[in-house]
């Protein structure tokens, strides 16, 4: 049962405006296997939205739907308020989606440069090598980046840089929305706290951003949103703020859990120094 109405979005926080992407009954199966089902969810320019779940929940499905990575089973999905077949990832690439999947898919022996431009050295951007060096400091200096120089091969940039560098490359296309999936698994507290930064730099650039993440603590730090998904399908839609308790019921399907033990024993816990104190 979900429990979208319960803990969703204010009508008056961050999107008023139309919608960049529309999803309305998505479903995809693998055989006998559902992976999603009746899944909707709308995207606005300019904000974050989480999407959070358990391992199998079918957010990395969902994704790879809106990559052009699989094909939905069933449903619609609108773009720019026009329902949209995304064949492939070039299709959704061509639409304005762009993904940075989990492993960067960066050459660690090429430079900062050639990981940005891979691919479209002399084609589509027409630009020589002065030109991809001086689009490349343009385009980290407006995303505030921390990166010591676009010639410093990418083996000898930190976890935060490498994800900095990911996230300027699906840029170069000029996208409408960006999706991350896991964007700070694995860093550091300060290159969590880099990469962070740098989505709401690309949010406040007016771009809708999908990011897939586990750490609830970088989905409250960024997210406008946050989309639970259980077992295939919408399992709520909460603000930030939204309690440790409501968000684990939500992904786990278990009001009983954890959090809501601990909870439970820090209200006894006061409660009883209450009654000492009377």
């Amino acid at each position: 049962m979900t429990n979208t109405d319960a803990t969703s979005q204010d009508p008056g926080t961050r999107p008023a405006h139309a919608p960049i992407l529309s999803l309305r009954g998505i479903s995809k199966s693998f055989g006998a296997v559902s992976a999603l089902t009746d899944i909707e969810l709308d995207i606005h320019p300019g904000e974050v939205v989480a999407l959070v779940g358990d391992n199998g929940a079918g957010k990395s499905t969902l994704v790879k739907i809106l990559a052009g990575v699989h094909q939905p089973t069933a449903g619609t999905i609108e773009f720019d308020g026009k329902e949209v077949s995304i064949a492939s990832p070039g299709a959704a690439l061509g639409l304005g989606i762009a993904t940075v999947f989990q492993d960067l898919a960066l050459c660690e022996n090429l430079d900062v440069v050639a990981n940005l431009f891979l691919g479209h050295e002399l084609s589509a951007l027409r630009l020589d090598e002065v030109s991809m060096e001086v689009k490349a400091w343009t385009l980290l200096r407006e995303l505030a980046a921390r990166i010591p120089s676009v010639r410093e091969p990418i083996a000898s940039l930190s976890g935060g840089q490498r994800q900095t560098v990911a996230i300027a490359r699906s840029l170069l296309l000029s996208p409408k929305i960006i999706m991350l999936d896991e964007p700070t698994a694995a860093l550091g507290v300060a290159q969590t706290a880099e990469v962070l930064n740098l989505i709401e730099r690309v949010r406040d650039r007016g771009l809708g951003v999908i990011m897939i993440s586990h750490n609830m603590e970088d989905v409250r730090a960024v997210a406008d949103r946050v989309v639970v998904l259980r077992l295939g399908r919408n399992n709520g839609i909460f603000t930030p703020d939204a309690s440790n308790q409501e968000l684990v019921a939500a992904i786990t399907g278990a009001t009983e859990n954890a959090v809501s033990r601990r909870r439970d024993r820090k209200a006894a816990q006061h409660s009883a120094v209450e009654e000492i104190a009377l």
